[in-house]
């Protein structure tokens, strides 16, 4: 009989000291901070309850295991970052990683206005420390595939071009994850280019096609547009100067190539400026320039593809600060334009 009782109270010991040591390691750890913590795409259930004990949010990964199988949990667990605190129960902790209730990612965020050169890109970025210049500039002027990227499968192999991807980082605001490299920033300003591309009408690639243009020529007609016009309704009518004057084989003369190369632009452009020696400069040139001089807004894309039929050859800004201009057919109408301008600046 005491030899049955001895083995009955060892058994009762063992049974209730198994079950102290898995109602103990199954309570909820001390209250504390949250704690941040990366499930990792792919990660196991096994995985995570490890990761959970490592951090201390739960008291032993060897038992949660075994209570997420007895649960049929684990297996929806979502990827990502959470705040788990120490103190949350196994069920709460399910529930969190069930619903993917994430952290929001920290992002940055960055404004490039239109008519932005790709120097000009990159001094911004630099400035507001998203990017190192060099390296940015660097993968800018190389030619790697960036085979997700469409428009720019259309860039010539051309060594007369200033910056390869010169024109086709579409202007815009920009939220990306902080951390985000120059590849990443470059990568998704060629995407942006692409889905305005894209919000062009239907049949603007058929439109392209009868002028006789590519895709690169277009952009750099847009970038000259922009850079010259400041009001949305003169970009086709700019426009239709600039594929007037190439029908007729006059050279384009248009200042803002001439800024272009100047290592930094000038309020007004002397005579020797014009002379400068570049593939750029359209008073030295006949037709257009090796690429774009700047990154084109979707109205000026749009104002190079459907330019107006006009016979205008010339036009001259007004000085009278609406940042307008002056059109006119012939040369000796472009001078009295010029006249007429001065004459309202003097006011």
């Amino acid at each position: 009989m005491w030899v049955i009782l001895s083995l009955l109270a060892l058994l009762i010991i063992g049974a209730g000291s198994v079950f102290l040591y898995v109602w103990n390691g199954l309570k909820p750890t001390a209250a504390g901070e949250p704690v941040r913590i990366e499930i990792a795409k792919g990660d196991s259930a096994f995985e995570v309850s490890d990761n959970l004990e490592e951090h201390g949010i739960i008291k032993n990964s060897f038992l949660f295991k075994y209570y997420l199988k007895a649960q049929n949990e684990g297996s929806h667990f979502q990827a990502g970052i959470y705040d788990l605190s120490p103190g949350m129960d196994n069920d709460a902790i399910i529930a969190k990683l069930n619903s993917g209730d994430t952290v929001a990612e920290e992002m940055i965020r960055f404004t490039i206005p239109e008519g932005y050169t790709l120097l000009q890109i990159a001094d911004k970025l630099a400035e507001e420390k998203l990017i190192d210049k060099a390296k940015f500039l660097t993968l800018a002027d190389s030619a790697p595939g960036w085979e997700e990227a469409e428009a720019v499968k259309s860039i010539p192999a051309d060594d007369k071009l200033h910056h390869r991807l010169e024109g086709y980082l579409f202007p815009e605001t920009y939220e990306l994850t902080k951390g985000s490299t120059e590849e990443d920033i470059l990568r998704r300003m060629m995407a942006e280019l692409d889905t305005k591309l894209d919000s062009l009408p239907e049949d603007w690639k058929d439109v392209l096609a009868e002028s006789k243009l590519n895709l690169h020529q277009l952009l750099t007609i847009a970038s000259l547009i922009e850079r010259e016009v400041v009001v949305d309704e003169e970009r086709p009518i700019v426009a239709g100067v600039i594929y007037n004057r190439l029908a007729d084989g006059m050279p384009l003369q248009i200042d803002a190539t001439v800024q272009y190369l100047l290592d930094k632009p000038k309020e007004r452009l002397f005579e020797k400026d014009l002379q400068i020696e570049s593939p750029y400069n359209t008073y030295k040139i006949d037709g257009l320039p090796p690429g774009p001089i700047a990154s084109p807004s979707l109205a000026s894309i749009k104002a190079a593809l459907y330019p107006e039929k006009n016979e205008y050859f010339y036009y001259v800004t007004k000085k009278d600060g609406t940042q307008t201009h002056l059109f006119a057919k012939t040369y000796k109408e472009h001078l009295k334009n010029i006249e007429t301008s001065n004459q309202t600046a003097a006011k």
